[in-house]
Formats: C-alpha cells, sequence, structure tokens
C-alpha cells in the first residue's frame, strides 16, 4: 500500500493553485480564496476536508474505520476526518482534489476537476 508521509501530503496541497498555508491552533490549514479546504493535525496524522455531503459519504463507505464525518455540526456540513497513515495515496490524492475544488474559484477547480 502507497501511502503519504504527513510531509507528502502537505507538498501535494499546496502545489493546487493559490493555495495558501497558515498555523491554526497547533494544526495547519490550506486555504484557496481565503477558503479553508483542508486542517491537518501533524502530531496525530489526521486531515479534515471539506467535501460535499455527497463525497463524504462515498469517501466514507471506502473505509469508515479511517474517513468518517467530523463530529457535531461540522461532520454534517460535509466536513470529512482522514486518518492519513491508513489510506492510499491514490485516494488521499482524490479527496485533496475534491476538497480543493468544493471551495476554489471556478477558474481553478476547472484545471482540476474531471
Amino acid at each position: 500500500m502507497n501511502i503519504f508521509s504527513t510531509e507528502a501530503f502537505r507538498e501535494l496541497a499546496l502545489s493546487f493553485d493559490e493555495v495558501t498555508e497558515a498555523p491554526n491552533l497547533g494544526k495547519n490549514t490550506f486555504k484557496v480564496d481565503d477558503k479553508i479546504f483542508i486542517t491537518i493535525d501533524n502530531t496525530n496524522a489526521k486531515a479534515i476536508f471539506k467535501l460535499s455531503v455527497a463525497d463524504q459519504n462515498l469517501f466514507s463507505d471506502y473505509d469508515p474505520s479511517a474517513i468518517y464525518p467530523a463530529p457535531a455540526g461540522w461532520g454534517k456540513q460535509g466536513w470529512t476526518i482522514f486518518e492519513i497513515n491508513f489510506i492510499e495515496a491514490e485516494k488521499l490524492k482524490e479527496a485533496l482534489t475534491k476538497s480543493y475544488c468544493s471551495v476554489a474559484p471556478e477558474k481553478f477547480a476547472k484545471k482540476y476537476s474531471k
């Protein structure tokens, strides 16, 4: 199984157009157009992705023990926890792209949408 390190994950997130990284309460957030699409907790190797509820359900079905809705109301808004040490790199790339496209301006999202 091909797994990302947190550093490789960070590099991939920053490879998308106009992405910025900023510390946030001991974690790092990744934004495009000043909108957060991922927050990563490097210590625990967990990332929280902004997804549509439909995409959240699809990814959670892939491995519900490693991909699941964030607690409370956050999960109902599509925020989804990924335990990155337990998920194949290709699945993380797919989720990262969907998360980016969910908040990016259309001119950037078109470049990565399939």
